[in-house]
């Protein structure tokens, strides 16, 4: 037997249950891991809630994690027993051990220890696409990041920094803000109802050609409003809510604006883009120009506490569940 966390309903904190479930086995082109650190994300509240649909209950939640191999099933070639790995995508991380398909690991580094390899996955692969291929982040460019001081937003404000782009963080409080700017953003707006205005100041009227919204419904409006003409929304989360049905004409109107939502999913699908993907995010990280800061941890029984914390917003950075 193993321990994990599981739901049997949608709904709050509450329904995350810690229980014994069978130990699987891997079979074809899987894997079978044990954890050593997971990674918590908002898109495990989704979840938990019934925003993004479950193809079934019970249901164990988590996307991420850092472990060992314990086992391998039939062709797999490219892994074997006790090699150190890492993973986004697949649900089912909050578990002491779980399989998982061998393709969607990949072997971490031997310089980056098991919770940070848990916490910059999901965040960190999620960062690289956006910064290079939603937008192809130039030396130059201004950029709008909300949630800066958040798991993704302080990985994408030092990364951005390192490409040579000026950052505009947006943040909830002073406290995010201060972390912020010591992480890469040159400025750091808190809250948003004069963010228009402020980026108009701070880019002396040009506005900016891409703003990176994950906080969805109570931010959308307002990060459109800060784009130059052909600029690029990126929505690509929903902490505040999903953003309500769109009249196109909008973006017309606003400057031939481009929308996009994109997905960690979509940019990973092929083997070859999550290699990419991640040779990017350990080089950054392995040379120091990107820092993970896994800045709260809890102990895997303890998720609900977890939540609580995330979606109170009285989380910064990463935070990692310890089995």
């Amino acid at each position: 037997m193993t321990k994990a966390i599981r739901i049997h309903a949608n709904g709050g904190p509450e329904v995350m249950v810690w229980e014994d479930v069978p130990t699987p086995e891997p079979g074809p082109g899987e894997a079978l891991i044990k954890h050593e650190a997971i990674g918590l994300n908002f898109i495990d509240v989704y979840f938990r809630t019934g925003l993004y649909k479950a193809p079934g209950m019970p249901l164990i939640i988590g996307q991420e994690g850092a472990g060992t191999v314990l086992a391998v099933g039939g062709a797999v070639t490219n892994l074997a027993p006790g090699d150190r790995i890492a993973y986004a995508g697949p649900l089912g991380g909050y578990a002491t051990e779980r399989v998982i398909a061998a393709d969607r690991l990949v072997r971490l580094p031997d310089g980056i220890d098991f919770q940070t390899g848990a916490a910059m996955m999901l965040q960190g692969m999620t960062a690289q696409y956006l910064l290079r291929r939603t937008y192809d982040v130039k030396p130059g460019d201004t950029i709008v990041v909300h949630a800066a001081a958040g798991g993704v937003g302080l990985i994408m404000c030092q990364w951005a920094k390192h490409l040579g782009a000026t950052v505009i963080g947006v943040v909830s409080n002073e406290e995010k803000a201060e972390m912020a700017l010591a992480n890469g953003a040159a400025h750091a707006i808190v809250g948003h109802s004069k963010l228009a205005a402020e980026v108009k100041r701070i880019t002396g009227g040009a506005m900016v050609p891409v703003v990176y919204d994950s906080v969805g419904k109570d931010t959308f409006g307002a990060s459109m409003d800060c784009l130059a003409p052909l600029g690029l929304m990126v929505s690509y989360g929903n902490a505040s809510g999903p953003v309500p049905p769109l009249d196109i004409g909008i973006l017309g109107a606003k400057g031939s604006l481009f929308l996009t939502r994109p997905t960690l999913a979509t940019y990973t699908a092929k083997r070859a883009d999550l290699e990419h993907v991640t040779a990017d995010l350990f080089d950054v990280v392995g040379s120091g120009a990107v820092k993970i800061q896994v800045n709260q941890t809890f102990s895997l029984k303890d998720a609900a506490l977890a939540h609580e914390a995330l979606e109170g917003r009285k989380t910064t950075g990463s935070t990692v569940l310890l089995p």
